[in-house]
């Protein structure tokens, strides 16, 4: 029997994992979350096998992924996204987890999926690993992805430039070449090209 922990802050989401999960053969909840902070005590409490933590996950799906892996080794994450894309699939991956899914899949995926990454293999929908294939490199600079990051949160030039001790005519070269470089039409839709294809 694979002992499962499901990590969703959806309540009716999470009582839909759990009862898909629950009625596999071979399969077993153990533990039901619905914050990032809780995952790690949880897993220590039951000892899963197996984890399904939501990306979006209040505290950070990926957060709760990376604790897991330090404080519980044995017990193997598969990720579900809502909005999955290329750069996710790479964070995921990059978190140590064995497993990404769309949180749209049908129940006989995500069932196999647990099984799979229980198993210590790795899981990932067929469509998700051609798109992260195919997805472009990362054609900018360290120094023009600091000033994308900074502008994702919604600073001016003028707070961008007193961040990285640079001119204001500096920043805007930089974010004249970032706009270039990845076809955005403003600094808004750059950070969400930069977003979704996981360079920031």
């Amino acid at each position: 029997m694979i002992r499962i922990l499901v990590a969703e802050h959806l309540p009716l989401v999470r009582r839909g994992l759990v009862s898909s999960l629950d009625a596999e053969a071979g399969l077993t909840v153990v533990a039901e979350v619905g914050n990032g902070a809780d995952v790690v005590p949880a897993a220590l409490a039951r000892s899963p096998a197996a984890a399904v933590i939501d990306l979006d996950l209040p505290g950070g799906g990926l957060a709760a992924t990376l604790r897991l892996r330090e404080e519980v080794p044995d017990c193997r994450v598969l990720i579900l996204s809502a909005q999955p894309n290329p750069g996710q699939v790479r964070g995921a991956f990059a978190a140590h987890a064995l497993g990404f899914m769309s949180l749209d899949v049908a129940p006989e995926q995500l069932a196999d999926g647990v099984r799979a990454i229980a198993a210590g293999r790795r899981t990932v929908d067929s469509e998700l690993v051609v798109a992260a294939l195919e997805s472009a490199a990362n054609p900018l600079t360290r120094r023009e992805l600091d000033v994308l990051r900074i502008a994702a949160e919604g600073a001016r030039s003028t707070e961008i430039a007193d961040q990285l001790f640079l001119s204001v005519g500096t920043v805007r070269n930089h974010l004249s070449r970032i706009m270039c470089k990845t076809g955005a039409r403003n600094r808004i839709d750059a950070v969400r090209i930069a977003n979704d294809s996981g360079w920031l």
